[in-house]
């Protein structure tokens, strides 16, 4: 849990915060997004964090990428701002929290894939038709919109075929 959270909580204890958390969703060169098991509800999701006060989004997700998988951002290019009751969610802890998530997509990054201990089990990449079943609540609209917009760019591609 991020400093500025951890703070909040100590005031107003499991109630809903709004969160605003920067997310990466690492495309690999076949187009396969990586992945990592979080350890805290056993689900799948992309890299991501609380932003810090007065941090930089983009500076946030570059962070978060690096603490979780070991990847350093070459680039970063925003993907997309998901809201509303759909990334509200409970932490197994009791923590309740209204997500707004800034999402980035990277293409461009170096280092070697490492899960970061206590917070994820493995890492994974995955095709936009095979993610996996338990995908974390939250994270259901950003992967659900990345995977259409990737069977969106098949299909056009397959059109040019034609």
């Amino acid at each position: 849990m991020s400093g500025y959270i951890s703070d909040l909580r100590k005031t107003v204890g499991r109630r809903p915060l709004i969160q605003v958390g920067a997310s990466v969703i690492v495309e690999n060169e076949k187009g396969e997004a990586l992945l990592q098991l979080r350890s805290d509800n056993g689900c799948w999701g992309h890299c991501g964090g609380s932003v810090e006060l007065d941090e930089r989004v983009e500076d946030a997700a570059a962070r978060e990428l690096f603490e979780e998988t070991g990847l350093r951002a070459k680039s970063l290019e925003l993907f997309g701002i998901f809201s509303g009751p759909e990334t509200h969610y409970v932490y197994p802890n009791g923590d309740e929290v209204s997500n707004v998530e800034i999402v980035y997509i990277c293409r461009e990054y170096e280092g070697e894939l490492r899960p970061q201990k206590g917070e994820v089990e493995e890492l994974r990449f995955f095709r936009f038709d095979s993610l996996p079943e338990n995908i974390s609540p939250p994270i259901i609209p950003s992967l659900k919109s990345w995977a259409e917009r990737k069977r969106a760019r098949q299909q056009d591609h397959k059109g040019d075929k034609l």
